[in-house]
């Protein structure tokens, strides 16, 4: 009887916040990271020797960060990338590096100040990335 009971409250309790339009925690989470890759820009890499450059694009306040992930189902696929701050310098983040990205969400720069006006520089990680869809939130 005391399992019923703390069910019951559990659903009670979950009913009254949805009706109140509060999500769980863990809703909300995953809402506020659909609000800033939700609104990524799809791009798409050719393969080239040379790293190609995409931009220039300004960060907005839907992200803290930004964020670059592969769209494609060929294992192995992966892109190295940088940010380049053009109003400051020519080169690369993170002291001139770049980092390798595949299909998951993942930090390309971290804490860029809204309004920052930024290149997304790209190169392949090796032959296998021919045509690449990736994509960018900012």
């Amino acid at each position: 009887m005391i399992r019923s009971k703390a069910f019951a409250s559990a659903l009670f309790t979950t009913a009254a916040l949805l009706g109140a339009g509060v999500a769980p925690a863990s809703a909300q989470s995953s809402a506020a990271a659909v609000t800033c890759n939700g609104g990524a820009k799809t791009l798409t890499y050719r393969y080239s020797a040379a790293a190609k450059e995409y931009g220039t694009y300004t960060t907005s306040s839907r992200c803290n960060d930004i964020n670059m992930r592969l769209k494609t189902n060929v294992p192995g696929v992966y892109l190295n990338a940088c940010v380049v701050f053009v109003d400051h310098t020519s080169k690369c983040n993170h002291g001139d590096t770049y980092s390798t990205h595949g299909t998951e969400w993942a930090t390309v720069a971290t804490d860029v100040k809204d309004g920052t006006d930024f290149v997304l520089r790209v190169h392949a990680y090796d032959t296998d990335a021919q045509n690449v869809t990736f994509q960018i939130s900012f």
